[in-house]
């Protein structure tokens, strides 16, 4: 799964005689200063995805890398209060903006940084949507990056048709939940992630499961797991399992989800390390 040379690789109206005329490759400069882009995406909404980017990404920090977060989830951004950081907090450098940093050093850009509340309303169109990303890409002093996780709005619209498109992506981590809904809904993301040619890393299925505290009992309230079917039907790797875990929501409505240990993400992290190896 190595890194895509050009943004030309996922141009889907890619013809011999079109670099000079190609408007998706003039829209994203290239950062050498990053070395692995890595999209989470989810078909719908209220999967947790971004607590599951959260927690890749503080995963892959404990490790000893550089990590950076791109909330690209512009009108619902979540990233910064589950990691602890407030509003009002960018600074502008010589190079772009200064991207805050979590108590463990993830740097972090969302929009949701520049407002003084957070429960500020964005309400955007689809370019001045997609003109954020891009700035949120080329105008940020990411400096030295290993990894750049890139936490997607759900479904198929603007924002993540504009990732997939033009971030130098490595790959993508799809997150479901067990619901019949959400996996119907997240096979279309991976439709979409097909025809643009964009590699999928695996599945992460995030409230799979809840342990009863009392018996140790499992329990299944959205229904017994999906992940394995829909890899099979995919033939998209299953490689990661979440509980429903209260210390998931309490440790993010304070702030402080990057500091939980989360085992089960251990596989996925060493699929990434293997891909960062191909660099």
């Amino acid at each position: 799964m190595a890194k895509k040379e050009s943004m030309c690789d996922s141009c889907s109206s890619k013809t011999e005689n079109c670099e000079s005329t190609c408007e998706q490759k003039s829209m994203i400069k290239v950062r050498d200063d990053v070395k692995s882009v890595i999209a989470v995406m989810s078909g719908k909404g209220g999967v947790g995805k971004s607590t599951v980017t959260s927690l890749l990404a503080s995963a892959v920090a404990k490790r000893g890398k550089k990590v950076g977060i791109l909330d690209a989830d512009i009108t619902g951004p979540s990233i910064p209060h589950l990691v602890g950081l407030k509003g009002g907090t960018v600074a502008t450098g010589k190079q772009g903006l200064i991207p805050p940093q979590t108590a463990m050093g993830i740097k972090v850009m969302s929009l949701n940084l520049f407002f003084e509340r957070e429960d500020e309303a964005v309400i955007w169109r689809g370019p001045m949507l997609a003109g954020a990303v891009k700035q949120f890409w080329e105008d940020v002093e990411w400096d030295g990056l290993d990894y750049l996780f890139v936490d997607l709005p759900p479904g198929t619209g603007d924002v993540p048709l504009t990732v997939l498109q033009t971030l130098p992506l490595d790959g993508v981590v799809v997150v479901l939940s067990p619901q019949d809904l959400a996996v119907m809904i997240v096979k279309k993301a991976v439709r979409m992630v097909n025809t643009l040619g964009v590699p999928i890393i695996g599945f992460v299925e995030n409230m799979a499961f809840l342990e009863c505290p009392e018996c140790g009992k499992v329990i299944y309230p959205y229904g017994k797991p999906k992940g394995e079917q829909v890899s099979t039907e995919t033939g998209i790797p299953l490689l990661a399992t979440l509980p429903i875990q209260p210390s998931y929501t309490s440790f993010g409505d304070e702030g402080k989800l990057e500091m939980l240990e989360t085992p089960e993400l251990d596989q996925l992290v060493a699929r990434l390390e293997k891909t960062d190896d191909l660099h």
